[in-house]
């Protein structure tokens, strides 16, 4: 089926402006929200049920933030291909969640460098788990919906509204599409640093 249900959702993002309208409506369509640090409290203070990715994991946020989602368990959770058998025994063997729709931004590494920061802090703001977030639901489009960044929140807010929690082969793609685009406007930005640019 081209269609697809989004019931479960990871949301990690580092600005979170504009997020309150997509999380209103997700809820009411009974999407469950899946979530980490500061997006989790934030979704917790809009009172919406919100469960940790630790929880799913097992494993805490480590190495002062760099290591949060990097995990078979979330990552299983939106590549695991929904048609293929062998995908789904193993998802339930290793009880992954599946994951449907991933709503992921990543950390400013281009204002950080504008804004004359150190040679550390610039390193911080190169994203990691973000950046493999956005590429693994580009890559499993046919089952995930991926919003990129918070310019892709509008788009996916009117398919909410005019066809509830489903989407179709065509906006997935679309969506990959735009993710992928996201993904490479960063690295060109890293790269440039890095070669002195």
């Amino acid at each position: 089926m081209n269609n697809k249900t989004i019931r479960t959702a990871l949301i990690s993002v580092f600005h979170k402006d504009g997020l309150e309208a997509l999380l209103k409506k997700l809820h009411e369509e009974g999407v469950q929200f899946l979530s980490t640090g500061g997006t989790q409290a934030f979704i917790e203070s809009l009172g919406y049920p919100c469960q940790k990715v630790e929880e799913v994991t097992t494993y805490p946020s480590i190495l002062g933030g760099r290591v949060k989602t990097l995990h078979p368990k979330v990552f299983g959770g939106i590549l695991g291909r929904r048609e293929l058998e062998e995908d789904r025994k193993q998802m339930a063997k290793y009880e992954i969640p599946e994951i449907d729709l991933v709503v992921v931004d990543l950390y400013p590494f281009e204002q950080t460098v504008a804004s004359g920061a150190s040679e550390a802090d610039i390193i911080e703001k190169i994203d990691i788990g973000g950046i493999s977030l956005i590429r693994a639901g580009a890559k499993n489009f046919n089952d995930v919906v991926i919003i990129p960044s918070k310019e892709q929140y509008r788009p996916l807010l009117d398919i909410l509204n005019a066809q509830g929690a489903t989407t179709t082969l065509e906006q997935r793609r679309q969506f990959a599409c735009q993710a992928f685009a996201v993904s490479s406007h960063y690295d060109t930005a890293i790269h440039s640093w890095f070669s002195g640019k």
